[in-house]
């Protein structure tokens, strides 16, 4: 891997080479053959490029490394044979490599002066490559209904992505290919975007700053990788010689107008909403030339402030008051290209993201977490990239290096140097939280990343190379409260004290009287960040071979190594070996067939890794509980336990402190070795296996017309090494009777461990080893494994029109799917002991049916109606315990009824995700109008409709899945359904734009 890392090092300091091509073939119109030795041209008059092209013997001209840009178009001038011709305008995405037809007409018969060739709303065959991916151009997303111009909402319109069901609010929303929303890669420009702890975007890019957006999902070049899932690419907008820009106003006034819902919604971060919640948005944005013909730029900023209300309301404190909070969102964008000459350019790019998520205390419906106890959520990301490209001879490449920062402090307090109190009344119910959230979470990632790529070209051969490196610095802040967390009750007189004092809402710990009886007291042990570093070293090599005018032939092989696959070990998984191929065979000028097989790896998310190392300890008595699961064959017999250990986060207890007394983390240090834990964590000592996926695809395509096109694909992937929780001291399996239900207690279970658990009448709980008891060790021991399974088949039927000469455009899109696994992520774990076999069925993105269909109309000049319905089959149910006491029937202690991935005992008989939820149907409506006011510039007014038909949605929606329906209590036949949450309500948002 060193010998990989300086070859790298060498490629950039010595060569910078551009990646996007355009294939053009000429096309005789009469006895459709190929014409070879005529000269074409591209130009670009928005730069004022002009480059002239030869075709070969096939009748193909190559247009290499050129700038991935709109505005482009391909022209003959004529000669005595054929007549001249020009196509319409094209535009070149990030790493794409399209290919057009140039139909040619005699000169002596029907003159042309002009023939169209099938373009814009991504109608237009793939005529190169097998590769499953679906576009969205900027004017398109501009005219579809998106809340608050994140461009994450426009995904769902293509096929094979779904909204996805996430485990925590801020989750990913997208799914690809029914897989888990984390393991979705996202780029920009080509350039990596992703956060690697839970996986997800670094820079949420907002719809100002994108020239198109393109989703990757099966069949990709060798180039890609990382993900098993699919792939996100956003290209961003680039200056040009004529200044143009936008300034603009959105406001979303919230409930105010909108539909009456009894159910929470959501902002834009995923966290719940309710009352008061109202919307603002402004930016702008404005490219244009430093330089004529040399120095583009473009600049965009936006910001979002959110204004929301919680209830504060604890009646026995005479408390009742509204809180209010705001979000704010602010993302900055910049690109600037420069063309040293007409074989070598730059562009230098910096996104910043400043995110700020209040939690302000209250609660949606009423809560008594007190302002003082309130934190805000913080998401920052800085990205700075290099791009150079240039051309030299038959080779052309790119050498590319960005630096990104990422900051996630999940819970910044408001007061960071205060203990936390939770205040219990005279009947032990909670009055209160004050003073600190009580925990910390704060993450931050420094990447470095390293990409070359180089492509030579021969008559009929293109190969292209590639390495990139990635360097990701983690570094975590994470445990309970180093300053403490108390727990007080407290008498009526000192209720009543606090009552009369007249402090409301401002209550914090001062206010507590100082003989409160305190109950427990709890205490950080190890305050202070640790991380390490995760390195991912790529390389591929592919041919495309045009092996006739007909048919091209792409054969690839990629590697990957991620280093914290040694996890536990002395070493990794450097196995990843990763073949493509894959096949496009032109029927005729109008149709033609693709398909292909490729493997694909994932990174491993380094959460896998932090959790290990953060729930783990190093106590002499864990790691003898160690060697005792090594002598009953639980670990592997040459497992080096101080290689699998780590003095990571443990919380201290003390009963006996006096009120704001307690003793320090430094004070506490030898409760290590005596603190019993319900679960900890090792890192695996074989290491962790990349997941990786089979995928296959079958796809014809036919161009009806110039503005419609037709096509399907058949795809299929079987993912293996999928990530999982393994339970080393595990109760025994216990099959529940659905017709004799026999509850084992907490106790029992624990007898039937490996190593059993006691537990005295005082509540300690211990076990004995060799003759001796051990209070310093756990009672679950989990790892990390990748044994997990995973099929997807879908079938996707895809019909589009441009808008042409006519008055109205459409895409329509339905996807038939299944999709199944033993794990729906990197925390799942089976319901009873460690029996995966009975885990398997539909994962939690799973979706049957999937109907797009998006219909704009051009009424007159100036106007544009977008309607776009979604209709989705219900998302799975699972089933969970109810009318028998308990959840826990297997007395585990694991039974999670609000935690999907938990390990939630179902109810008797019922298979995983057994039931489904109805179908979601929404319908959403954007309206706009621009005036023109002089000088080319306008003025826009818009109004969108989302959920016209105000549905009470129960299922399709991106949401959390511990707040959503997808949990129900008993069984399906019983009909019982719970209603914990619905999709938005109809809602309305306004905007102004002005265009120059």
């Amino acid at each position: 891997m060193k010998k990989l890392f300086i070859w790298a090092m060498l490629c950039v300091s010595t060569i910078a080479l551009a990646q996007q091509d355009l294939t053009v073939a000429i096309i005789d119109g009469d006895n459709q053959t190929p014409v070879s030795n005529i000269t074409i041209k591209l130009a670009n008059a928005a730069r004022n490029v002009s480059i002239e092209q030869t075709t070969n013997v096939q009748g193909k001209a190559i247009f290499r490394g050129i700038p991935a840009l709109d505005g482009y178009q391909v022209s003959f001038e004529g000669n005595i044979i054929f007549a001249p011709i020009s196509s319409e305008m094209l535009s070149v995405r990030s790493n794409q490599s399209p290919s057009i037809n140039l139909v040619l007409q005699k000169a002596n018969g029907q003159e042309l002066n002009e023939i169209v060739i099938a373009t814009g709303s991504g109608s237009k065959i793939n005529r190169r490559d097998a590769e499953v991916s679906f576009e969205m151009k900027a004017a398109e997303i501009q005219e579809i209904p998106v809340e608050g111009r994140d461009v994450t909402r426009v995904l769902y319109r293509l096929p094979n992505v779904s909204q996805a069901t996430g485990f925590y609010a801020e989750a990913p929303n997208v799914s690809i290919n029914g897989a888990s929303s984390g393991f979705t890669s996202y780029l920009i420009d080509g350039m990596d975007n992703n956060e690697r702890f839970l996986g997800g975007q670094k820079f949420a890019i907002p719809s100002g700053f994108v020239k198109d957006i393109t989703v990757l999902t099966n069949n990709f070049s060798a180039e890609y990788g990382l993900t098993g899932s699919g792939i996100i690419n956003i290209t961003p907008r680039s200056g040009s010689n004529e200044t143009t820009g936008e300034v603009f106003f959105i406001t979303r006034p919230g409930p105010s107008i909108d539909g009456k819902s009894s159910f929470a919604q959501r902002d834009l971060s995923g966290n719940q909403v309710k009352n008061g919640f109202a919307r603002y948005q402004w930016g702008a944005g404005v490219g244009g030339a430093l330089v004529k013909d040399k120095t583009f730029y473009y600049v965009n900023f936006e910001h979002t402030t959110d204004i929301k209300d919680n209830l504060l309301n604890v009646p026995v404190l005479g408390v009742s008051e509204t809180l209010r909070g705001t979000n704010q969102f602010n993302y900055f964008s910049t690109k600037i290209d420069q063309i040293w000459n007409s074989n070598f350019n730059s562009s230098l790019r910096a996104n910043v993201g400043v995110i700020d998520v209040e939690r302000q205390g209250g609660g949606l419906e009423g809560g008594s977490t007190f302002g003082s106890a309130g934190n805000s959520q913080q998401r920052n990301s800085i990205l700075l990239a290099l791009k150079n490209s240039y051309k030299l001879g038959d080779i052309s490449g790119e050498t590319n290096v960005q630096y990104s920062r990422f900051r996630w402090n999940y819970a910044k307090p408001f007061n960071p140097n205060s203990s936390q109190v939770t205040i219990l009344g005279v009947n032990d119910e909670t009055l209160g939280v004050i003073g600190n959230p009580g925990y910390v979470f704060d993450a931050v990632e420094n990447t470095f990343q390293i990409q070359q790529k180089v492509k030579y070209y021969t008559e009929n051969h293109t190969f292209k190379a590639g390495l990139n490196f990635i360097r990701g610095d983690h570094q975590l802040f994470g445990g309970g409260n180093p300053i403490g967390n108390y727990r007080v009750k407290l008498t009526q007189t000192q209720i009543d004290q606090i009552k009369n004092s007249g402090i409301g809402g401002a209550l914090n710990i001062n206010d507590i009287p100082a003989d409160a009886q305190v109950l427990r007291y709890d205490v950080e042990l190890r305050p202070t960040s640790f991380g390490t570093h995760q390195d991912i070293y790529s390389a591929y090599i592919e041919d495309l071979w045009s092996v006739t005018d007909r048919l091209n032939v792409t054969v690839g092989l990629r590697y990957d190594y991620d280093n914290l696959s040694k996890g536990g070990s002395d070493k990794g998984d450097y196995n990843n070996l990763a073949p493509r191929f894959n096949f496009n065979y032109k029927l005729n000028n109008d149709s033609s067939l693709r398909g292909g097989y490729g493997i694909s790896y994932d990174k491993i998310l380094y959460a896998i890794y932090s959790d290990a190392l953060q729930q783990n300890t190093t106590s002499a008595s864990y790691k003898i509980q160690l060697e005792e699961l090594k002598r009953l064959g639980l670990l592997p017999s040459n497992t080096n336990v101080d290689a699998i250990t780590y003095n990571g986060n443990l919380n201290a207890t003390v009963n006996n402190v006096t009120y704001l007394n307690g003793p320090s983390a430094a004070d506490l240090q030898g409760q290590r070795e005596s603190v019993f834990s319900n679960e900890r964590r090792i890192l695996n000592p074989n290491g962790y296996k990349n997941p990786f996926t089979h995928e296959f695809a079958l796809g014809y395509q036919l161009q009806l017309s110039d503005e419609r096109l037709f096509y399907i694909d058949v795809v299929h992937n079987r993912g293996e090494n999928l990530s999982r929780l393994r339970n080393l001291n595990a109760a025994a399996e216990y099959p529940v009777d659905p017709n004799n239900v026999v509850i084992r207690t907490v106790a029992q279970a624990d007898a039937s461990r490996p190593i059993p658990i006691s537990t005295d009448g005082s509540g300690l709980s211990s076990a004995v080893i060799n003759g001796q008891t051990y209070t310093g060790i756990a009672r679950n021991v989990i790892m990390s494994e990748n044994e997990g399974k995973s099929r997807y088949y879908a079938m996707s039927f895809n019909y589009q029109k441009a808008r042409g000469k006519d008055d109205y455009s459409y895409r329509l899109n339905y996807t038939l799917s299944s999709s199944k696994n033993d794990t729906d992520g990197i925390n799942f774990r089976p319901a009873d002991a460690n029996n995966y076999a009975a885990e398997w069925g539909p994962s939690v993105n799973d979706r049957t049916h999937n109907i797009n269909g998006i219909y704009t109309y051009y009424p007159f000049k100036g106007t544009t109606v977008t309607f776009t319905g979604l209709l989705q089959s219900g998302q799975p149910i699972n089933r969970i315990p109810l009318g028998f006491g308990t959840t826990d029937l297997n007395g585990d202690g694991a039974s999670f009824a609000d935690a999907y991935t938990g390990n939630s005992d179902r109810f008797p008989g019922e298979s995983r995700n057994s039931d489904r939820l109805p179908w979601n149907t929404t319908f959403d409506l954007g309206l706009q109008h621009q005036f023109a006011v002089g000088g080319g510039n306008k003025i826009e007014v818009r109004a969108d409709v989302f959920n016209l038909l105000n549905a009470e949605n129960l299922s399709g929606y991106s949401n959390n899945a511990t707040q959503s329906n997808q949990i129900q209590g008993g069984s399906s036949a019983s009909g019982l359904f719970t209603q914990r949450n619905a999709s938005p309500p109809r809602q309305f948002q306004f905007g102004v734009r002005y265009l120059f």
